[in-house]
Order: structure tokens, then C-alpha cells, then sequence
């Protein structure tokens, strides 16, 4: 890492990107590295990070081509520099001589003085082969829709009709929703403010309190945003509150809460009920906290493993049962892309053993004729409606309840939103009835 030398956005970048290269997930990589920055080089440097790891298969294949050997292992950052060059020139508007000569110059701010040479030779070579390179893309399939083979082959067997349109879905930026306080505005009402305030934006189809922005903003832009008139929420999510049919007076167990979203907006729609708000991390639990704080609202939150009900639950059983389950994350790639260089194909078994331990264990604490809403931001079956045909088998006293408006594609068991429909993000949803 650099000494005495301050950061600019492209070498910053760089040391992000090695170290998700190395394994350490996007948000974590990038907490520190964003302090050492100055504030005008903050939107370039999560531009930078958030393209080059969202399109890395392709920009891989093309520095091979690029490059006429192998970089060292110690040298990891010149390579995550060379992928942000050519991200710069295939896909941002910066002038080609300045996104060139920056990333040159970042060389020097890595201390790797000697790779500014090499850095200059790749980038000219690309910009000169730039259309039979580009082409060259196109003959396999891991470079044309930068995903892993295990990743594209995966949508292909579960979605045969819809995986290239998962794929380029899952290489979209994500536009920027929020969920409107109900307590505080009507969807309509929080419009006219967002009018006012020249942030351009519309409501969110069959999402009562959804809003989509025309362009992502600073949520302290946003009126009222302190005081708890609005939340950050994709619309994909939203639903979950309508599928659980919220009733005054109930207890409701949200098995897996952090960072808090759902939680939220459940007690926006009765903020009297009895909420219990679980996750297994600690750390992760002090977002739900801020989340109820900023909201005004209340809840008993509490680390613990919700499969493991001995160690937490007091023997009273509950009207509602969310489990925003753990899962692949393969339905909100186009939010964390950083899911395609740490997920791995046997992640799936693991979470899915994970599921089924969330599901047989806490339908027992659940009342009769109470309902359990199991959610996924998955897209693979597996996670998803085989899960809960294999729990219904197991279970003789739990039957699929039918939500009077469905919240996405009927799947066999449950509800299926993949990446892209709507403009939404890839979702499960299946409603149980105990008998």
C-alpha cells in the first residue's frame, strides 16, 4: 500500500478491488480506503470499484489478451489498475487521454513507479485493437455476460426461457427506491414533496409506498429523510410487508432482521404490535437499531440464531413469522456484484441446509392459523420453491396459503420475481398457513 502519499480515486480503487479479488466482500473493502479519500473523489472511486467488479469477467479476459505474461502475485493491485483503465475506456464518459494518463499516474501513488510503462503500453494497445478485442468477447459466453461458468449455467438449468435476460439484468445499475412512512405521507403526498425539492421520480407499480427515483441521490437530499419520512427499500422487498397481512395486536417474530428494512416497515403498518427482531449478528444488529430509531419505532431485538429457538424464545408462540432467509444472493447481483467473484457453487447446498433448519424449526412457534412468510433475494430453485415443496412434505400441518394479489410469477410453491422484472430486484416469496 502506498506510504506518504495520498490516495487519488483510480489507486484507491485499486486496492478495493484486490482485496474482493482476495475475498473480502465489496462493503467491507471499501469502509476504511473511502476515509482516506477526499470528498470529491468519492463518486469516481465507487464508480470505478462497483464497474470493474461488476463487469471482472470481461475486463479479465481482455487484460489477458493485453498483457503478453502473467503479473506476479505481489502485484495484484497493477492488474486491478489495468482493469480500471480499460473499464474507463470501454464504458465512461472521462476523455480517453485523461482516463489514460491518471491511471498511469496511479501506478506511482501503488508505489510500483516501474508499472507506469506497462500500464501506458496496455491501454494504447487497447485502444488501438479496441474493436477486434471487443469482438473477440462475443465467442464465449463468460466474457459476453461477465459471469462465472457455475453462475451462467446455473440461471440456464433453473430459467432454460430466461437466463440471458437475468444476466444482462444482473449487469444493470440499480435504480434507487424508497419506501415511503406510511405514518407520516401517502405515496402520492411524498411525491409532491420530492416535486418540490426537483428530485425526479414515480410511484412503483402494485407498491403502495414505493417510489422510484429518476436518478439515485444523497438520501440526506431526500424531505424528511432524518425525521423517518422515507427509507431506502427496492420495491422487490416492499411486498413482504402486504404477504404477512399485518393485524393491531399481534406478535411478530422477524427471524433474520438485520439491516432492519422489513422490520421497519412492518411496525410502520401497526407500530403498536409486539415485534422481536433477530439476527445472528451482533454487529449487523446495530443498523436494525438505527433503522428504529431514526423511524421512532420499537422493537425487542436480540443476537441470537433464530434455528436455535432454546437459546432465545420464550415458549409464547407468534401471529407472524418472517424468514428473510440467508441465501446466494443470486436475485440482486446487479446490487452486490461482488457476489460473482465470492459466491461459490457448494455455497448453495450449505445455505440451503441452513433454510431448512430456519423453516422446521421455527414453524412450531408459530400459532394455529398464524401465518409464515419465507423470502429469498435468490433466483435458484433450490433456495426457493424446492425448498418449500420438501418443507410442506415434511410438514402435514402446513398448507400454502394464496395471497389475494400475487406478488410476482407463480412457481411451482410460491412466487418467483427473477432480476429485471418490473425493473425490480430478483425475489421468493411463499406464504404457509399452519393448519
Amino acid at each position: 500500500m502506498a506510504k506518504n502519499k495520498s490516495l487519488c480515486a483510480r489507486s484507491a480503487a485499486a486496492l478495493v478491488i484486490l482485496r474482493v479479488i482476495q475475498g473480502q466482500s465489496l462493503n467491507t473493502a471499501s469502509t476504511d480506503i473511502s476515509k482516506r479519500l477526499d470528498e470529491t473523489q468519492r463518486g469516481l472511486f465507487q464508480q470505478l470499484c462497483y464497474g470493474v467488479i461488476r463487469w471482472y469477467p470481461t475486463l479479465e479476459t481482455l487484460s489477458e489478451q493485453l498483457l503478453s505474461k502473467p503479473l506476479k502475485a505481489k502485484d495484484g493491485d497493477i492488474l486491478a489498475l489495468l482493469l480500471i483503465g480499460i473499464y474507463q475506456l470501454r464504458s465512461l464518459r472521462i476523455p480517453d487521454h485523461a482516463a489514460l494518463s491518471e491511471t498511469v499516474n496511479a501506478c506511482k501513488l501503488l508505489n510500483k513507479q516501474w508499472a507506469t510503462g506497462l500500464m501506458n503500453a496496455c491501454l494504447r494497445n487497447y485502444q488501438r485493437q479496441q474493436d477486434v478485442l471487443e469482438k473477440s468477447l462475443t465467442e464465449q459466453v463468460v466474457s459476453l455476460y461477465a459471469h462465472p461458468t457455475w453462475l451462467i449455467e446455473k440461471y440456464q438449468n433453473d430459467w432454460p426461457d430466461d437466463w440471458q435476460t437475468i444476466l444482462t439484468a444482473n449487469n444493470q445499475q440499480p435504480p434507487m427506491m424508497l419506501r415511503v412512512n406510511c405514518r407520516e405521507f401517502s405515496q402520492a403526498e411524498y411525491l409532491e414533496l420530492l416535486a418540490k425539492a426537483n428530485i425526479a421520480a414515480q410511484a412503483i407499480e402494485n407498491c403502495p409506498q414505493g417510489i422510484l427515483l429518476e436518478q439515485a441521490c444523497d438520501v440526506f437530499a431526500l424531505p424528511g429523510f432524518v425525521d423517518g419520512a422515507v427509507s431506502v427499500q427496492d420495491g422487490a422487498a416492499q411486498q413482504v410487508a402486504d404477504l404477512l397481512d399485518i393485524q393491531p395486536n399481534q406478535r411478530i417474530l422477524d427471524a433474520c432482521a438485520a439491516p432492519g428494512g422489513k422490520t421497519c416497515h412492518i411496525l410502520e403498518r401497526h407500530p403498536r404490535n409486539e415485534m422481536t427482531a433477530l439476527d445472528i449478528s451482533d454487529e449487523r444488529l446495530k443498523q436494525v437499531d438505527e433503522n428504529l430509531s431514526r423511524l421512532h419505532l420499537t422493537a425487542n431485538c436480540l443476537a441470537a440464531d433464530a434455528s436455535d429457538t432454546q437459546n432465545w424464545w420464550n415458549g409464547e408462540q407468534f401471529d407472524r413469522i418472517l424468514i428473510d432467509a440467508p441465501c446466494t444472493g443470486s436475485g440482486v447481483i446487479r446490487r452486490h456484484p461482488d457476489i460473482k467473484l465470492l459466491r461459490k457453487p457448494e455455497d448453495i447446498e450449505q445455505l440451503a441446509q441452513q433454510q431448512r433448519a430456519l423453516l422446521d424449526n421455527l414453524w412450531p412457534l408459530l400459532k394455529p392459523d398464524g401465518l409464515l412468510v419465507y423470502t429469498t433475494c435468490s433466483a435458484f430453485k433450490q433456495e426457493n420453491e424446492l425448498q418449500i415443496e420438501a418443507f410442506l412434505q415434511r410438514q402435514p400441518d402446513a398448507m400454502e396459503h394464496i395471497p389475494a394479489k400475487a406478488p410476482a410469477r407463480r412457481a411451482s410453491f410460491g412466487y418467483q420475481l427473477l432480476p429485471g422484472d418490473n425493473d425490480l430486484d430478483g425475489f421468493y416469496y411463499a406464504c404457509l398457513r399452519h393448519r
